[in-house]
């Protein structure tokens, strides 16, 4: 049963969207989570679609396979661990990184491991993996709302799938020739203009359904990487090298999504030019402290701050001028920063501390113990400092950042 005929003249993807869900509902395929409205949809057969995965050549030869979250790629997560493949899945709307690796627990049974596939066994069982994880991904599952036969691929509408692929890309996880599955039901796969297609949609190359194994030899491109300078300051897109095609994603998207900023730091980092278009470059590199923080970290307030070398190793505190109220009150707040490679300089980390909006009242270097304490105002401030901060990687390390010990129970 299938959504029926093409496409009118003039559908948008938003319409394609609605007829599919609208369908599943209507017609008694919706599973559970409902309604499928505004989702990757659930649908009856989705566990039959994704064991038809064990079937293909690509599944063998992975060792490693990242899998989104969706709830009808509950099966491929099982076949993944059944099979013993490194299996990464992305966390929800990259909120606190990239990937999560599922790792079951020793001499786990067949039904610890069904539990590991699930939502919940995802957050149980796994371990983060940030920017500077050696994650080598030989497959790619993602879900799908509508497909062609083409491998031409409509998701819910917020762009996560293609982002991840092409922050895979910037990482080195994935290579152009990567396959990439989707999991659908037969009647979501259906006939659209291509006039709908943006040119960084992503494509795939396999679509399972509980019935057919489609092999679409889609000769459209797939995402490349980021090219940070063909963006407006209002947003930025992302690039696919040599063949100019650009994905626009929203500038409160990279704000709400630490890793993506995290990203954009790195290849700063590396000497490449990360200003988004209309922003003049002297702001690419400048700081904006918030008001109450714009005296704290100043450099050269310390002497020790002058010494290039003795940042590495030795301690020093540097602060600005605290009221002896806020100090004596004791609603500072500590942020323990942990990993911090033996060669890296405070000043580096209080340029990462600028650019991340995160500049602390006080910093409480310990390079000698590589990690460093930095005191907030109050907890909602040290909290948000925590949240911008995920996934950021100094020296090809991904820093540990979190509440300090002492706080983590406070309140």
């Amino acid at each position: 049963e299938r959504v029926p005929a093409r496409s009118p003249a003039g559908a948008s993807k938003q319409d394609v969207r609605q007829r599919v869900w609208d369908h599943l509902e209507a017609s008694g395929l919706a599973a559970c989570p409902r309604p499928v409205h505004g989702r990757i949809p659930n649908f009856q057969g989705s566990h039959q679609a994704c064991c038809s995965i064990r079937e293909l050549d690509a599944f063998h030869k992975a060792n490693e396979i990242k899998v989104d979250p969706d709830k009808p790629l509950e099966g491929v997560r099982l076949a993944a661990l059944q099979a013993r493949k490194t299996l990464l899945v992305p966390t929800p709307r990259l909120r606190t990184g990239l990937f999560n690796r599922i790792v079951p627990p020793p001499g786990a049974t067949k039904e610890m491991l069904r539990i590991c596939a699930t939502s919940q066994g995802v957050k149980d069982f796994s371990v983060p993996i940030g920017l500077d994880g050696k994650a080598r991904v030989d497959l790619v599952v993602v879900g799908s709302v509508a497909v062609s036969e083409k491998g031409w691929r409509i998701g819910k509408g917020e762009g996560y799938a293609d982002m991840e692929y092409a922050m895979m890309v910037s990482m080195g996880a994935v290579q152009k020739d990567t396959p990439v599955i989707t999991i659908v039901h037969d009647c979501q796969v259906v006939d659209f203009a291509e006039e709908l297609l943006d040119d960084h949609d992503l494509t795939v190359d396999y679509i399972l359904t509980p019935t057919r194994t489609i092999k679409t030899n889609c000769k459209r491109l797939k995402p490349q990487g980021i090219m940070w300078h063909k963006a407006k300051k209002t947003h930025f897109k992302i690039y696919f090298p040599s063949f100019f095609f650009f994905l626009q994603v929203s500038y409160e998207m990279l704000q709400k999504i630490p890793i993506l900023k995290s990203l954009r730091y790195r290849e700063k980092q590396a000497g490449k030019d990360v200003t988004l278009k209309d922003e003049h470059p002297d702001l690419a590199n400048a700081t904006k402290p918030t008001a109450l923080n714009e005296k704290a970290m100043a450099e050269n307030t310390r002497p020790q701050a002058a010494t290039g070398s003795a940042q590495t190793g030795q301690q020093y505190v540097e602060t600005n001028s605290l009221s002896p109220r806020l100090e004596e009150s004791g609603t500072l707040t500590t942020v323990y920063v942990g990993n911090i490679p033996a060669s890296t300089r405070v000043s580096e980390l209080k340029s990462a501390l600028r650019e991340f909006h995160a500049t602390p009242l006080r910093l409480n270097w310990q390079g000698a113990q590589h990690r460093a304490f930095l005191d907030y105002k109050d907890k909602a401030t040290a909290a948000s400092a925590v949240s911008s901060l995920q996934g950021l990687s100094l020296g090809g390390k991904t820093l540990r950042v979190e509440l300090a010990k002492n706080q983590r129970n406070k309140g």
